[in-house]
């Protein structure tokens, strides 16, 4: 029992205090052994924040074409009514009866009104 060696746990908490802000901005932190044991989890971190900044896009994406697509039915809405409606007046009988008569045709309005035909 007499070999038993313990890691010094403040040596590693010196580490810490010991990063200033010129190491920082100079770079010199990034060879300490602290970023070395520790460089599994700033790989997984950066890969989470490409993954949110491309689901961003993708959001974003989805959002424009949703902009886009009902900005496109209040066009088609607005079209078919108007189709509609002018439907609705060229089927009105004094409106037909006008175009027979431009038209020169020898087409005559029946007297007789309609009937069902039964079996």
């Amino acid at each position: 029992m007499e070999n038993v060696e313990f890691e010094d746990i403040q040596q590693e908490g010196d580490e810490f205090k010991g990063i200033l802000i010129s190491n920082i901005l100079n770079g010199s932190f990034l060879t300490r052994r602290i970023i070395l044991k520790h460089i599994g989890f700033i790989i997984w971190l950066t890969f989470l924040g490409i993954v949110y900044i491309g689901n961003n896009y993708h959001a974003e994406k989805v959002a424009l074409s949703i902009i886009n697509l009902q900005h496109d039915v209040k066009e088609l809405r607005a079209e078919s009514i108007t189709t509609a409606s002018e439907l609705m007046r060229l089927n009105r009988q004094s409106k037909i009866q006008q175009m027979v008569k431009n038209n020169r045709l020898e087409l005559k309005e029946s007297a007789e009104p309609p009937y069902k035909i039964k079996k």
